[in-house]
């Protein structure tokens, strides 16, 4: 099976049997979410129809989702570890729950292939429920489904909340128990009872059930209007239909790790070899999609950026570690281009940019790595040649962060090059040069670390009116950015909290004083003005004809909502956008631009509050 047959029987098995609409999955860069750098979920894009605002497409969801999560980064190398990772989904909005969504995960798995389902063997299937604490009941309910469908008891296991359940978007909202799906990976035949603890059982699914809502006294209180998102790994499902223990010996992986072998000049690889191998082809990976995100990402030394940066470098560092002598990032982004581009439009519509950026980044880091290696062994040899005891701590303090900040030489090839130099004995040596490099750059590293190591919570920073409001403002200074520099305007990110927003654009230079003000009195005018604040939901061809503000990444017929800021003749914008808003701009009381700077290349910020 390939992945597109895979993607392509998810979908149309959700839409043709079961009523779902198809909707297009969102970018990688979240939308308004301060919270993640990335999209780490499948349900991240539609935490907000989560709780509560209505999806233009209905109550009965279906799509494919891209995430990234580098959480463990340093585990990609192994079998089953991967950055990107494609999510299949169904998605109910106050309709079905428990029942009839185990039914139809249940039916997709294992009924007949000729009639577009998986057709797994029922005897290889193992599936976990919530088995319950002080805050929530035991899922009886869901245990029961599965009985009910000819699951033996032996094969579904009760565990804790920190296996069975998840938490709200930030501190408050929508939580609820989960119930997931293993396939045995062993030889047959499959034990009759099903351990959790042995590793040959790989989940492969997951329905979350969001029936609770945790409130501010952190108790949970049953919610009136249920939902059901869920989440199937493409890869892994991919890998269990070819019958192979890893996805990168599914036909996503074996075109690049055939190139890498060939430059490499081997056939028959070591551990080590595969190790570098599966490293290089995730990372670049990962780093045509980012790429290729209609959002604009490139590589850079502060949030998503820094982590793509940090992406290509590792693959750089291990192809020179297999022995490839040329240039190859844009060489293996082609083949990810060509492979994924059929389902991935945006990846044939960006390739130039993939291929440009992939090329000056490997150039750069061709010309720095030397240096940086040479700079270490120079400190190294003074080290040793001083008598001082062979520890991270003969180091000048901050030496590590200077191999980042000087010679863009990441904070992760250090290690590497200190550990196989034998100077890293022990977790306490790996802590302390971190600890030493987040002092010089803790700002930074808080950024960094926010894709790799914070789990998502999901949606804006929460619910509350503040965000809404400065959600509002992003709006206001979205269309205004138009006014003042020019329709080439396009939003690039957004990052709000309940103390401010972070917005970033497309525009080659620095704004002028005269410009910041100009747009600054523009958005106040409209606060002063006291305009409502509405949506309309309407096929995306509607919107287009009413000039909305959006990335018009939905499909053809697809419905969107459309926000609307005034009314008659005293409408000031229109965008594409799933909420949630303020009412009238009159709650904003005031914004003002607190500051305006490059966020990469092509792309600049602003920073803002409003309120004062």
């Amino acid at each position: 099976m390939t992945a597109n047959e895979l993607r392509k029987r998810f979908i149309e098995f959700f839409v043709n049997d079961y009523s779902h609409k198809e909707i297009r999955g969102a970018s990688l860069i979240p939308e308004n979410d301060p919270t993640v750098l990335f999209t780490t979920a499948g349900m991240h894009p539609l935490v907000p129809y989560l709780m509560g605002e209505p999806h233009p497409a209905g109550t009965r969801l279906v799509d494919v989702q891209k995430c990234l999560r580098t959480d463990d980064i340093d585990e990609v190398g192994d079998f089953c570890h991967l950055t990107f990772f494609e999510m299949l989904g169904n998605w109910s909005l106050g309709d079905y729950f428990k029942e009839l969504a185990i039914q139809m995960s249940y039916e997709f798995l294992t009924g007949d292939e000729k009639n577009g389902r998986l057709g797994l063997p029922k005897e290889k299937l193992a599936f976990s429920c919530f088995a319950g604490d002080n805050d929530a009941p035991r899922d009886d309910e869901a245990f029961n489904v599965w009985k009910s469908l000819g699951v033996s008891e032996d094969r579904i296991a009760f565990l804790p909340k920190k296996n069975n359940w998840w938490g709200p978007a930030g501190k408050t909202g929508p939580c609820g128990p989960d119930t997931e799906m293993f396939y045995w990976t062993g030889s047959d035949p499959a034990p009759v009872k099903f351990d959790p603890d042995d590793s040959t059982w790989v989940e492969i699914w997951n329905d979350v059930f969001m029936q609770y809502n945790k409130n501010a006294d952190g108790k949970y209180e049953p919610l009136a209007k249920q939902n059901v998102d869920t989440g199937m790994g493409l890869e892994r499902v991919l890998a269990v239909m070819n019958g192979v223990k890893s996805p990168f010996e599914t036909e996503l992986f074996t075109e690049v790790i055939a190139e890498i072998r060939m430059l490499a000049n081997y056939t028959a690889p070591t551990e080590k070899q595969i190790e570098s191998e599966r490293i290089i082809s995730d990372h670049l990976r990962s780093s045509t999609f980012l790429l290729g995100d209609n959002c604009g990402v490139t590589p850079s030394n502060t949030d998503q950026g820094y982590i793509l940066r940090r992406l290509i470098r590792r693959s750089i560092r291990h192809g020179r570690k297999l022995g490839i002598e040329v240039n190859f990032a844009r060489k293996i982004a082609a083949i990810y281009v060509k492979n994924y581009g059929e389902y991935y439009d945006e990846l044939k519509n960006n390739q130039e940019k993939i291929f440009e950026e992939m090329s000056k980044e490997e150039e750069r880091f061709n010309n720095t790595i030397a240096k940086g290696i040479g700079l270490l062994k120079r400190e190294i040899e003074r080290i040793e040649v001083s008598g001082a005891e062979k520890s991270p701590k003969a180091f000048p303090e901050n030496f590590f962060f200077e191999m980042f900040a000087t010679y863009g030489f990441p904070l992760e090839l250090t290690l590497e090059e200190l550990s196989e130099n034998g100077w890293i004995k022990n977790d306490a040596d790996k802590k302390y040069i971190n600890e030493s490099f987040n002092k010089f750059f803790e700002e930074h590293q808080k950024l960094s670390k926010a894709g790799a190591e914070k789990k998502f919570a999901g949606g804006l920073a929460d619910n509350s009116d503040e965000v809404k409001k400065l959600h509002t403002a992003t709006h206001l200074l979205n269309q205004a950015l138009h006014i003042v520099l020019g329709p080439h305007i396009m939003q690039k990110g957004s990052n709000i909290t309940a103390e401010r927003l972070r917005f970033d654009f497309s525009h080659p230079d620095k704004m002028t004083p005269e410009q910041l003000k100009k747009v600054e009195e523009i958005v106040n005018d409209q606060i002063k003005k006291a305009l409502p604040v509405g949506y309309e939901e309407m096929p995306l061809e509607d919107a287009r004809k009413l000039n909305a503000i959006g990335v018009f990444e939905a499909k053809y017929g697809e419905k969107v909502k459309v926000y609307t800021v005034g009314e008659g003749a005293d409408i000031f914008s229109r965008e594409i956008c799933g909420g949630p808003h303020a009412t009238n701009t009159s709650e904003l009381k005031s914004f003002k631009i607190l500051k305006e700077e490059s966020s990469s290349s092509g792309v600049r910020r602003i920073k803002a509050v409003i309120g004062q």
